[in-house]
């Protein structure tokens, strides 16, 4: 396989992942597994495309939130999201330090979307019992910053699924708006990770002997696939459960567990 085609299903499967509840990370590190892996700055860039596709999806709602300060519910909502985005840098900042963050191997990842694929069911379940609430509380924004942590420092946890259902469990109960409000901190967590990222390569080791070409165009595939994605996500979403994509999770899980030799 040629490395321009590679790198186009990169940016395809990070554009079609990073916001489905089934880990951008574990499907990233799978892949590269057969295709062969890719520097840190190749998969810093391409997921810088999957925010730049959600900031389009949202544009108009960011743009409201920003105009609209003055108007109690918006600033209402906006430090919310403020509150969730602190939780997790205040929280995550140091445990990235320390290095608390379990191996990016395949093991551990399948692992993850097993157990990840299970809480999903149990929590969406829950959360159907306590009836339709949309309503964004102070305790949903802070369990929402801390569950971006956890999803950090365990590959395959999936930070979209790991927030979404933590927010479901907390009182958001209505699959729409807890998605929306997920989404809407995922773009300043995502520009800080990357960035700080970004900036640790940059330090450590220079940006040279990279194939422009094939980031560019793995950039553009995660852009457009994200962008399609998300916004056919927020619509299914209106209407059905999560549970297919947790059975998935699970299936892919218990597969890798068993093609796959163990601590690989």
């Amino acid at each position: 396989m040629s490395d321009l085609l590679s790198a186009l299903l990169l940016g395809i499967v990070e554009g079609l992942t990073e916001f489905l509840p089934v880990s951008s990370t574990g499907h990233l590190l799978i892949v590269q597994h057969w295709l062969g892996a890719r520097s840190d700055f190749f998969n810093i860039v391409i997921q810088a495309g999957a925010i730049l596709a959600i900031t389009l999806v949202f544009r108009q709602r960011l743009w409201t939130l920003a105009t609209g300060l003055g108007e109690r519910d918006n600033r209402d909502y906006a430090l919310k999201l403020a509150t969730a985005f602190a939780v997790t840098a205040l929280v995550g900042l140091p445990v990235r330090l320390a290095g608390w963050e379990l191996p990016e191997t395949v093991t551990p990842v399948a692992w993850a979307l097993i157990i990840g694929g299970v809480w999903m069911i149990a929590a969406e379940r829950l959360a159907e019992r306590r009836g339709d609430r949309s309503d964004v509380t102070w305790t949903v924004a802070v369990l929402v910053g801390l569950a971006q942590v956890v999803a950090g420092v365990f590959p395959g946890t999936s930070r979209s699924a790991a927030a979404i259902f933590m927010a479901m469990l907390a009182g958001l109960s209505r699959r729409s708006s807890a998605t929306e409000f997920v989404f809407l901190v995922g773009i300043p967590t995502m520009f800080a990770a990357s960035a700080w990222a970004f900036l640790e390569l940059w330090m450590e080791q220079g940006l040279g002997g990279e194939a422009w070409d094939e980031v560019a165009l793995a950039f553009a595939a995660a852009t457009a696939t994200g962008f399609v994605v998300v916004r056919w996500l927020l619509g299914f979403i209106r209407s059905h459960r999560y549970t297919g994509f947790a059975v998935y999770r699970i299936v892919l899980g218990a597969a890798l567990l068993l093609v796959l030799p163990a601590g690989d």
